[in-house]
């Protein structure tokens, strides 16, 4: 079977506008944020929610946590809690400091609607909206999680998965539509965390050779919110029906980013207990010295000198968004880079670079990505869906240089009737990342990393089938009629994400992804590299693609990678 063409015809989709998909991606990739792939929808309130009058309001759970009581829905047989504050404001004086507990409340807290989404540069429009009422706010009192649970404190002991989103580590919501864990808490009896917190210039601005020890944890800000998540998991998950001693991780894209380097994190030792990375491989953070440089660009843009940091907690929020957006910038203007810093503190080394960190060897591993990743970034009238073979190889050679024709000899070799178009994605998106992240982690030793490629293919933009960025999420939750957008409609649709849902939950139950209704999912080793291949039929491949993988091992790494 070719590792790219479904295995599965698909008869009865929905004619969905190509149009409406590049609206969604060119709202994401508002400014600047390019790896905002899945930020769909941020951070909207669930017209059910709503419709709640007093009577059902009244006869909602309710839960004790150890900032104050809330109280639920019970919506479609799950038990949804949403807004629930994890940590203070982040505003004023709080301000690239590390998270502080949430100030407690008396009485019940209605948990109907979603909370506050992180200070981020764009936003979905109207036409995005869907069947949902309102877009949620940004604010800085955005440090709030979404609990699902199909029951609370049964003795049933359920698994508890963390879902952290994309968007890089500049845009995104854990509270959008997309993300909601309804369906995957009810069909595998899991219970669903979704997380928003810091972002972009509020969540990983290094001050602390500009501003001192008060700073010292700026660089990080956002993911020791992430850490505040797992605290208040194992202090109060107990009450939703969720084992705190069995946590996993999840997240795709800069989800996936956010939990490689919270494996190399010593204040999150403890917390979780495996982890999935989906398109988002991590190698290396940000150095200090870099971060510090970035740090004085950006006080030199806003007009303030290097002590004036304190000043930085003071200026409206608008303000630094504006100061750290790259649009109508002069050509070769650098754009500014947030993300993780390597600052000897909360994050002590690279996240796996030169190897896979020691502190978290004994957490087993899922990492994979998709088949064509980057036809998610490319709008569908785009000259790349219809190169010919001359366009294709002048577009490959600066990056792949005299191996180009090599490895369009082995895809073609694999696929005889491939497009150029289908060639030129494909050799752009193997995952030497991930093959590495992969390698460093099984050479530890200490807990198996399973590794897998999704290569289903979607039909909805106008006959182009490919697997673009974020296209394996509708399955994961579970929710893949509710986003015909995505995945479009049919038949096959509902088995494969019975598939997906029912691995990644078997995963988060026992550290193996096997289940009953697919070939058994060994660990990946360095010398059978034994890959799962995700289509409407699974298939397990011994190290696919191994003559491209030799060809890619002596190639530059792309930064960060």
């Amino acid at each position: 079977m070719s590792l790219l063409k479904s295995g599965n015809s698909r008869n009865h989709f929905s004619n969905f506008s190509p149009s409406r998909r590049a609206l969604m991606k060119s709202t994401l990739f508002s400014g600047g944020a390019a790896a905002a792939a899945s930020a769909l929808f941020g951070g909207l309130i669930p017209a059910e929610a709503w419709a709640l009058d007093a009577a059902s309001k009244y006869e909602s759970p309710v839960v004790e946590t150890s900032a104050g009581k809330v109280r639920g829905v019970n919506q479609a047989s799950t038990l949804t809690f949403r807004g629930i504050p994890y940590g203070a404001s982040t505003a004023g004086s709080n301000r690239f400091m590390p998270p502080r507990k949430p100030e407690p409340w008396t009485g019940v807290r209605d948990a109907f609607q979603n909370g506050p989404t992180a200070p981020q540069q764009g936003g979905p429009p109207n036409a995005l909206i869907l069947n949902h009422k309102e877009p949620a706010v940004q604010g800085e009192d955005c440090l709030v999680i979404n609990v699902f649970t199909p029951s609370l404190a049964d003795g049933r002991n359920r698994p508890v998965m963390v879902w952290l989103h994309g968007g890089g580590f500049a845009s995104g919501a854990g509270s959008a539509h997309a993300f909601d864990g309804t369906y995957l808490a009810r069909s595998s009896d899991v219970v669903v965390v979704s997380v928003n917190h810091r972002l972009n210039i509020f969540g990983y601005l290094y001050l602390g050779d500009a501003g001192g020890d008060k700073y010292a944890d700026s660089g990080n800000a956002g993911l020791l919110d992430v850490v505040a998540v797992l605290e208040w998991v194992r202090d109060n998950i107990a009450h939703f029906g969720g084992n705190p001693g069995n946590v996993t991780v999840f997240g795709q894209s800069g989800g996936g980013l956010k939990i490689s380097t919270l494996l190399a994190m010593p204040p999150a030792k403890g917390l979780f207990h495996k982890a999935i990375i989906e398109s988002g491989s991590l190698l290396k953070g940000i150095h200090r010295e870099d971060a510090a440089k970035t740090t004085e660009r950006l006080m030199a843009k806003l007009g303030l000198q290097p002590n004036q940091v304190d000043e930085l907690q003071m200026l409206p929020v608008d303000r630094l968004l504006s100061a750290i957006d790259n649009r109508g910038a002069a050509p070769g203007t650098p754009p500014f880079n947030f993300a993780p810093v390597v600052d000897g503190r909360s994050l002590p080394r690279d996240p796996f670079d030169p190897a896979a960190p020691d502190i978290s060897a004994d957490i087993p591993l899922i990492v994979g990505s998709v088949n064509t990743e980057g036809t998610f970034f490319t709008p569908p009238d785009s000259p790349l869906f219809s190169l010919d073979d001359a366009t294709m190889r002048a577009r490959l050679t600066p990056r792949f240089g005299d191996a180009t024709d090599k490895l369009i000899d082995l895809y073609r070799k694999e696929m005889p009737n491939a497009s150029p178009s289908e060639i030129y994605f494909l050799i752009n998106a193997f995952p030497t990342a991930a093959i590495t992240q992969a390698e460093r982690k099984a050479a530890l030793g200490k807990a198996p990393v399973y590794m897998y490629l999704f290569a289903w293919e979607t039909p909805v933009e106008g006959g182009k089938r490919h697997s673009p960025h974020t296209v394996e999420l509708p399955f994961v939750f579970n929710n893949v009629l509710e986003q015909p957008e995505e995945v479009g409609n049919g038949p096959d649709l509902q088995p494969l994400a019975e598939k997906m849902s029912g691995a990644w939950t078997a995963f988060a139950r026992t550290g193996n992804p096997s289940t009953s209704v697919a070939p058994k999912w060994p660990a990946y080793t360095p010398t059978d590299r034994a890959t799962m291949m995700i289509n409407d039929e699974w298939k397990l491949v011994n190290d696919p693609r191994h003559d491209v993988r030799l060809i890619m091992n002596n190639l530059p790494s792309p930064s960060g990678a």
